[in-house]
């Protein structure tokens, strides 16, 4: 029988997929968006991007896609860390239905910048995250 799964808050500080369980021989999608989350707290494009599936998509909830393809979500990132290099956002609860996972964050832009609070809402295909919707408070 499979042990309970830990808690999210549990898994901080884990920026591979070591000690997290897998579904056959893949990760299970919770490690593959704090994968991506420990990617973009250290601002690593490369590895952040790793985790997307080359025709990914993100968009505010309910509305059009406005970045396509993971090309798109690269630069974007690029420009994102240039502009705030002190960016990361903090987990705040996480929640896993089916083939999503839906994280509330706190994100930090600089230390003196105040705070704001998204839901991001993760969308997968096998091991890949296709699609991103953001809720912004």
């Amino acid at each position: 029988m499979d042990e309970p799964r830990p808690h999210a808050g549990r898994r901080f500080g884990h920026s591979r997929f070591a000690g997290h369980r897998v579904r056959g021989d893949r990760p299970l999608i919770e490690a593959v968006v704090q994968s991506q989350l420990d990617a973009y707290n250290a601002q690593d494009v490369d590895a952040l991007c790793r985790h997307f599936a080359d025709d990914m998509m993100v968009a505010d909830l309910n509305a059009e896609p406005n970045l396509h393809g993971v090309a798109a979500f690269r630069e974007r990132h690029v420009g994102l860390f240039a502009q705030f290099p002190q960016n990361r956002a903090e987990l705040l609860s996480r929640v896993v239905i089916g083939n999503t996972v839906i994280d509330h964050e706190r994100v930090f832009r600089s230390p003196d910048a105040t705070p704001f609070e998204v839901a991001a809402i993760y969308t997968f295909a096998g091991d890949k995250i296709v699609r991103v919707d953001f809720v912004k408070a």
